[in-house]
């Protein structure tokens, strides 16, 4: 049945009559969104309200193709939306026809509703469509550039290149604030510390992202910054109160809210000083409901994080009753990594509560009921993401030639100067001398073996082997890639040695507040080519090391 004759069937007088004259890809449609997506889920039965609610990942088999079993959900359950992971993206190609294969399926379905094809492609340490789109700068690169036009312009590309892929939505911008300087998880994935600042480095990026036709996401809600554990595998707990996170960490999300961001993926973390206590987010009705619906005013999507997390399951015991929880506390999609069976607990335990329950059935409707808006809104027109892929412009538009030179840019712009104390850059063959690269990159040896003539190199680990050590007393001048803590320990087995040390700090520079005796430091927000040619060239001088540090280090 399609959706003339379903809205015909309806006879409800109080919907505009372009209502019952459109189908649900005709561009030209200019009736009340709302009042469809309504009059659509009414005439849903309980199973394909439910499955508008579910979003799942998926294996390919031998060839790429996906399982049989993802597509089984899309043609017999109807499942509203598919989410892609890195794993389904190193054949770039293979990934376009994939999409296509699941939303041909999709055009079978009763309602004929597209899926929502989702992603992770924040930028920089966060990519999970890989393959041959761009590697570029993260968010934290943004923030050191300090120019808004910079995260709208990336939010644009990226967009662009999801959208030749058929990809319609993705989890981005990561509006968490960088609050704790220890968490790993978050690190260079946020734009800084200043709330105000995330919140126009987020709505820009968002911007960006619906101009190429893609739905943003902002996350994690209400904020994964203030933790150093990592909700993939525990339910990390932070103690602020909720006055600081109205003011702190909710600040970008009260700020996308009055400028409509479509969606929000709520995180999988406890906050025991709010009524929250002990819930995770993504569980909390309070959260989802009152803070987030009721007080910042929010009316979009909220998807939880993926339920496979520890994070999500450790506080309730199962998946199925996980799922549920998420619903009632008003998540509208519950995302899961894995292709449950079609007989899975975490469905049939959802429906049968639906039919003994009018509250969760209610609840569940209303979730269809935002999923479809959603789609109405974004999935049509001439903006809209192409269903199924156009295989010429997969070739010709991956990676978008015009983000590439962007992205370039955008890592130049973003180099930041931390220290030079003994007037070591620029950086000449003369001063440095025998110079020497402790790395854990073979592109950043690749690079300074290009620009430097008398020069070795050392893939290093810890604890400290003696050949590092001979090779480093050998040597005038060090220039040591720091992206972690094991480099911390590593480079301070060099200080003892008197050598004149530069370190070229890649992702979040927070690690040079433990080694404040380095002689200079250049720090870029990422690893990819892009940022390392980036930092080289600050270090030699090529260009200005212009970039601001966006978060309180060593109280600059």
């Amino acid at each position: 049945m399609n959706v003339k004759a379903i809205t015909a069937a309806l006879c409800i007088s109080a919907l505009p009559v372009s209502v019952f004259t459109l189908s649900f890809f005709d561009p030209f449609d200019n009736g009340d969104v709302e009042a469809l997506a309504s009059a659509l889920v009414d005439a849903m039965s309980d199973e394909d309200a439910l499955a508008q609610t579910f979003m799942l990942g998926w294996r390919d088999v031998s060839g790429g193709s996906p399982s049989p079993l993802i597509q089984e959900w899309i043609q017999r359950r109807h499942i509203g939306a598919v989410k892609v992971f890195g794993w389904n993206t190193a054949d770039t190609p293979q990934l376009a026809r994939n999409i296509g294969v699941f939303q041909r399926l999709a055009e079978r379905n009763p309602y004929s509703t597209p899926l929502l094809v989702a992603t992770d492609q924040e930028g920089g340490l966060v990519r999970h469509v890989k393959g041959d789109t761009n590697d570029t700068p993260g968010a934290m690169a943004i923030g050191a550039s300090g120019f808004p036009e910079d995260a709208y312009s990336s939010g644009y590309y990226i967009g662009r290149e999801l959208s030749v892929l058929g990809i319609n939505m993705n989890f981005a911008p990561s509006v968490d604030l960088y609050t704790n300087h220890g968490s790993v998880l978050i690190g260079p994935r946020s734009f800084g510390d200043y709330p105000e600042y995330a919140g126009i480095m987020g709505i820009a990026f968002a911007r960006g992202l619906l101009t190429a036709g893609v739905i943003p996401t902002a996350k994690h809600f209400p904020g994964h910054g203030d933790t150093e554990l990592d909700s993939h595998g525990v339910l990390p707990s932070i103690d602020a109160p909720f006055d600081v996170l109205w003011n702190r960490e909710l600040v970008p999300y009260r700020m996308m809210a009055k400028e409509r961001i479509p969606a929000v993926m709520s995180g999988h973390i406890a906050f025991p000083n709010t009524e929250s206590a002990g819930t995770p987010a993504s569980l909390s009705k309070w959260f989802l409901g009152d803070v987030l619906r009721e007080r910042i005013g929010f009316e979009g999507l909220v998807i939880t994080d993926d339920m496979i997390m520890n994070g999500a399951t450790i506080s309730i015991g199962s998946l199925s009753l996980a799922a549920k929880q998420a619903l009632l506390a008003g998540n509208d999609i519950i995302m899961m990594s894995s292709t449950p069976a079609l007989d899975d607990p975490v469905w049939v335990n959802l429906l049968r509560d639906m039919g003994t329950e009018p509250q969760f059935r209610a609840r569940v409707r209303d979730a269809a009921r935002r999923v479809m808006t959603v789609k109405l809104k974004y999935l049509r027109g001439d903006r809209a993401v192409p269903r199924i892929p156009d295989m010429a412009k997969v070739r010709s538009g991956i990676p978008d030639k015009e983000g590439a030179a962007f992205f370039q840019g955008l890592a130049a712009r973003s180099v930041t100067l931390i220290k030079d104390n003994k007037d070591l850059i620029p950086l000449t063959n003369e001063k440095a001398g025998r110079l020497f690269l402790a790395g854990q990159n073979l592109d950043f040896f690749t690079l300074g073996k290009k620009y430097f003539t008398d020069v070795s190199s050392y893939w290093y680990s810890a604890p400290v082997s003696d050949d590092l050590m001979q090779r480093v007393r050998r040597a005038d001048t060090i220039i040591f890639y720091l992206s972690n803590r094991e480099g911390i320990e590593v480079l301070r087995s060099f200080r003892p040695l008197g050598k004149k040390i530069i370190v070229l700090s890649v992702l979040s520079p927070a690690y040079l507040n433990e080694v404040p005796w380095v002689d200079a430091a250049i720090a870029v927000y990422g690893n990819s080519h892009d940022s390392l040619l980036a930092g080289f060239s600050a270090i030699l001088g090529k260009i200005p090391a212009q970039g601001a540090v966006p978060f309180s280090l060593n109280g600059r």
